[in-house]
């Protein structure tokens, strides 16, 4: 009996494609059943050949055999997963099985994973594609109902491969030169050094920010809060008209000149994609891009909780509203089910406020599926995203929220002032999120004069732009225009359209990267250069720190995705652009310097260490980059301070180890241990008291117990 071959992504998904298609036989890195045999990667079990594999002479860095531009990229099988690789390939091989049905990650990585696999095997068999947005159990029999032609995604493999060559050659070319230049770790590439650069550019806009005082007026007047205002700004930026305005502000009543009522309409906000997930999820928990992106794919995989995570679109596609009332009884549980009860008694209906095919890509936006989740058995992370996923969703579905708009309009003499309240009419979707507070104003009447009971003067300070921090970077990257002051209108169009710097799927990988190389650093939530990736900007071609190119890289790459654009044309393109920028790079006269150093040496090569902030903490490294030692020196730490609560950083080695904290607390690690086990004392742990409840329940109200036992319920 002939036999579909599937190839998913990762085994858990694989493992939930099987069982839907009744596939239990247990093989060697497969599973299979009567029709069908499902196997896996595990990510990418194929990838570019290294430069040395081109020729040997590239086994040494140095900086005459560059650039490297081998005629051809061509790919290799990883050797650790090598083996999963030989079972796909006997799979393919089989005589037996007569099609293959992609099935990994409908992405455009998804494609090279298998893609790079099936061409790697080299095989001639029929190939149809799998595009799904949930790995639940109804959307893989769906998916599977409405296989799509494996030709239909030509084009987007051919984008994929697109950027992995691209980044090959800049990446590795520009890495090369840089490092072997200044003898240094000098790692870069075509998004990371960009977004360096927008990390750059807000640093000098904030050195270049000078603050200003100014000053704002409040009266009040029977009991009403009014404040001063010119031409909409409440503002004053000249003190002695700010003096001379205090003391003319006493002297009169107070006259109601208008009174202003407006019923005002607010609608939720957009669903969620992936970096206004990760954006949000920073600024509420201080999670990582990547601890997100890595809870999400928890909650997308294992718990089938959630649709794909890595889109860049908020909103749905039209077919997808019939199946919203079973996702709003899956998820509108718990403290949700009054708001889930009410959604579906009203009905539910497509608005272009989140449905709209034309805005939708590859993938929808991010949403429950119609799959209940068990509270109790997800991490603390994965009930955060997916909470915040699901009021976002109920909240769509939700009536806006409308209240009323109330401006009182005031003169004393000349000088304008206003007051301002407001009253609910309808929450609406506020229900989820609490009732907004409100500031009510008594009935008042046009020309009714009142005694001004005080006027209040106060200083403030203009301030300056704030640092970037994980949430603020990625929208940044999202929308670079934003950010960077460009002449050319048509550049800031080209940034827009492509999507910004990277994709939602790596943004968080090129965060981590980063902090990985020390070319970032944080200061608690605030990201900041450190002197390695000041100087990297500096000594790296300007092309190349351009937010600019790097999206025009990136709409390229979506031209070829659409079939308008030839994979060898942009290609060439980049080839070119290589050669330019190692030339640029050969000529520089300038250098870099160390300016960390720690005064310590390497143990295994004897030249200086370098002290550099990690992600987790401090870290001595050395400079040479071919020893690459590395060691912790400090480390944050989940003991909290007990004077303020908060993580301490942990230093030193063995007995002179010493706990610190950002209040001034000190601690040595014996110190810590006696006061731990001093609070522990007389404390006894779960597994403790379960055993002994356990233990207990034997013996309470046993009579009643036995006539229990006899019972079925």
């Amino acid at each position: 009996m002939n036999k579909r071959l599937v190839l998913a992504e990762k085994p858990s998904v694989a493992r939930d494609i099987a069982r839907v298609l009744k596939c239990s036989k247990k093989g060697d890195g497969f599973l299979e059943g009567g029709s069908y045999i499902v196997t896996w990667a595990l990510g990418h079990l194929v990838t570019l050949k290294s430069p040395e594999m081109y020729d040997n002479k590239y086994k040494k860095w140095t900086l005459e055999d560059l650039p490297m531009l081998p005629g051809n990229l061509d790919t290799m099988v990883i050797k650790k997963t090598s083996r999963q690789f030989n079972t796909i390939k006997h799979l393919v091989n089989r005589k037996d099985v007569n099609e293959i049905i992609i099935a990994t990650d409908a992405g455009r990585e998804g494609e090279l994973v298998a893609r790079w696999i099936l061409d790697r095997i080299n095989h001639n068999l029929p190939m149809k594609r799998l595009w799904i947005s949930s790995v639940t159990d109804q959307a893989i029999r769906e998916g599977f109902n409405t296989l799509k032609p494996a030709a239909k995604y030509e084009s987007l493999y051919h984008a994929a491969v697109a950027r992995s060559e691209a980044d090959w050659y800049v990446g590795l070319n520009a890495s090369r030169a840089l490092t072997t230049k200044h003898n240094a770790s000098l790692n870069c590439g075509r998004v990371q050094t960009p977004t360096l650069k927008l990390i750059a550019l807000r640093e000098a806009e904030i050195r270049a920010f000078k603050p200003k005082i100014f000053y704002t007026i409040n009266v009040e007047a029977d009991g009403v809060l009014y404040q001063w205002y010119n031409a909409q700004d409440t503002r004053i930026f000249d003190e002695k008209k700010a003096k001379q305005l205090e003391v003319e502000l006493q002297k009169q009543d107070l006259v109601v000149t208008n009174i202003d009522k407006k019923n005002k309409t607010v609608y939720p906000a957009a669903l969620y994609d992936l970096t206004t997930l990760q954006s949000e999820a920073n600024t509420r928990y201080g999670m990582s891009a990547s601890e997100t992106l890595r809870t999400m794919q928890a909650l997308y995989e294992r718990h089938k909780a959630v649709t794909y995570p890595r889109t860049d679109s908020r909103y749905l596609t039209s077919d997808m509203v019939a199946t919203l009332s079973e996702r709003v009884k899956a998820s509108g549980i718990g403290e949700y089910r009054k708001v889930g009860q009410e959604i579906l008694r009203r009905g539910i209906q497509s608005r272009k406020s989140f449905v709209d095919n034309a805005r939708v890509s590859d993938h929808h936006a991010i949403i429950p599926t119609e799959v209940s989740v068990i509270y109790d058995q997800l991490s603390l992370n994965e009930k955060r995203i997916y909470t915040m996923i699901v009021e976002r969703f109920l909240e769509m579905l939700m009536p806006p929220y409308v209240y009323e708009a109330l401006t009182v309009h005031a003169k004393i003499g000349e000088e304008t002032l206003k007051a301002t309240g407001s009253r609910t009419i309808e929450l609406g979707f506020k229900t989820l999120g609490g009732a907004p507070s409100e500031q009510s104003l008594p009935e008042l009447q046009v020309g009714q004069r009142m005694k001004v009971s005080s006027v209040d003067l106060r200083a403030g300070e203009t301030s300056p732009p704030k640092h970037f921090t994980e949430a603020t970077l990625l929208q940044a990257m999202e929308n670079p225009q934003r950010f960077v002051q460009m002449s050319d209108k048509n550049a800031a169009a080209t940034l827009k359209e492509s999507g910004g710097l990277g994709t939602v799927a790596t943004r968080a990988d090129i965060i981590d990267k980063l902090f990985n190389a020390f070319m970032m650093e944080r200061q608690g939530q605030s990201i900041r250069l450190t002197s390695k990736g000041r100087q990297l900007l500096d000594l790296a071609p300007s092309a190349l720190t351009s937010p600019e190119t790097t999206a025009e890289w990136e709409s390229q790459l979506e031209r070829i995705a659409k079939g308008q654009l030839k994979r060898q044309d942009f290609i060439s393109d980049i080839k070119n652009y290589t050669k330019e920028m190692v030339s640029e790079i050969k000529a520089s006269d300038e250098k870099f310097k160390h300016d960390n150093l720690s005064g310590r040496d390497c143990p295994d090569c004897g030249k200086p260490l370098l002290e550099v902030n990690g992600k987790n903490g401090k870290m001595l490294v050395c400079q040479d980059r071919e020893c690459g030692h590395r060691k912790n020196i400090a480390r944050t730490t989940n003991a909290r301070c007990p004077k303020c609560k908060k993580k301490m950083t942990l230093s030193g080695e063995g007995d002179g180890q010493m706990f610190t904290c950002v209040c001034g607390h000190r601690e040595k690690m014996a110190s810590f241990k006696a006061r731990r086990d001093k609070a522990q004392k007389g404390r006894v742990d779960k597994r403790t008291v379960n055993k002994y409840t356990g233990k207990k329940d034997e013996n309470i109200n046993s009579a009643l117990a036995d006539q229990l036992k006899g019972l079925k319920f």
